[in-house]
């Protein structure tokens, strides 16, 4: 298949950053200004997801393969805790610090990895989690929207997506499957468990404050965009991974980073301190630096090159799992 031209790359990963950045606004402006239930709403974008992932599937764009359903079951269910931790995060927290905070998912890997599967790190990789950990406490201690509550939903969204991170990678050794053929799976079953969960967690369905209460048809209009949206920044980012190199997808990662952050300050007039600037700063250059020390230990680079000449090697399998291994989820929003 010819290799896609650089328009068709551009465009694709504009349109990633574009609506990387736009669910993120979406999603708070639901929360602080209608009230929409967090949970409900994570709920329809795995729903939005999982009609997507149907659609593509009678495309032709990937061909399901069959796995147990209960093996399944882990990595739904942390699916579910990280998106909804995340977004509550997002509801709680300023822009910025929900940004933040998500960078602490690349030292939480490392330690799982080395403490839990004999995992290696070289010295320069450890020494980036210095910068990110600063930059992190910095912007926290001069964060004058600073909500415990918030922090500590920002903790357990660390906890539970660096596990899940780590899972996905470990699921798609195992089942020899990309990444779309897993969220395949998991977008229905997440979304299955938390149709189940809703009734106990937030307001009934039809109150004021439930999911399907009165609200007016923009808001109507604005969650199911959110859900469109949410698939899309999926799509996007299988593609960007199979069809350009690690560097692209990183530097498209740390722009997003970057924008967000300024328009959460421009959108929800967040205050934004000298020191949180430099927070901001010193830990953006420790997940920059994480990732150079990373690719160029593991040279994905030539190899990538290589594997894309061979035979059925398009799809993103091989790159998506070295690529969880090092640079995590911390600048998409599902």
């Amino acid at each position: 298949m010819a290799a896609p031209t650089t328009d068709c790359v551009s465009l694709t990963i504009a349109a990633n950053i574009a609506c990387s950045i736009s669910i993120v606004l979406i999603n708070k402006w639901l929360y602080t200004e209608y009230g929409f239930p967090n949970i409900s709403l994570t709920c329809i974008h795995f729903v939005m997801t999982s009609l997507g992932l149907l659609i593509c599937r009678k495309l032709n764009f990937f061909q399901p393969k069959s796995v147990p359903i209960m093996k399944m079951m882990p990595l739904a269910l942390t699916f579910c805790g990280f998106v909804v931790f995340t977004n509550l995060s997002l509801e709680t927290n300023s822009v910025g610090t929900y940004q933040i905070m998500k960078t602490m998912t690349t030292p939480c890997i490392m330690a799982i990895q080395s403490t839990y599967y004999d995992k290696s790190f070289s010295t320069k990789v450890k020494l980036t989690v210095i910068p990110i950990t600063i930059g992190v406490t910095l912007n926290s201690i001069y964060d004058v929207k600073f909500n415990l509550l918030g922090v500590c939903f920002a903790t357990a969204g660390v906890l539970v997506t660096s596990l899940y991170q780590v899972w996905v990678a470990e699921k798609q050794h195992e089942f020899q499957m990309n990444s779309m053929q897993l969220l395949y799976y998991q977008a229905p079953l997440s979304a299955a468990v938390l149709i189940v969960v809703i009734p106990f967690i937030e307001a009934p369905l039809f109150s004021f404050h439930g999911a399907l209460g009165s609200y007016p048809r923009n808001v109507v209009m604005l969650v199911l965009m959110s859900g469109v949206i949410a698939f899309s920044v999926n799509l996007t980012i299988y593609w960007i991974i199979g069809n350009t190199s690690p560097v692209t997808y990183n530097m498209a990662g740390h722009l997003k980073f970057c924008v967000t952050v300024l328009l959460g300050v421009l959108v929800f007039s967040d205050p934004l301190s000298f020191l949180q600037v430099l927070g901001i700063a010193t830990t953006l250059s420790g997940v920059i630096g994480y990732t150079h020390f990373k690719m160029a230990e593991q040279n994905i680079g030539p190899a990538l090159q290589i594997a894309k000449h061979l035979p059925g090697s398009r799809l993103v399998q091989p790159f998506s799992r070295n690529l969880l291994g090092f640079v995590t989820i911390i600048f998409t929003q599902h």
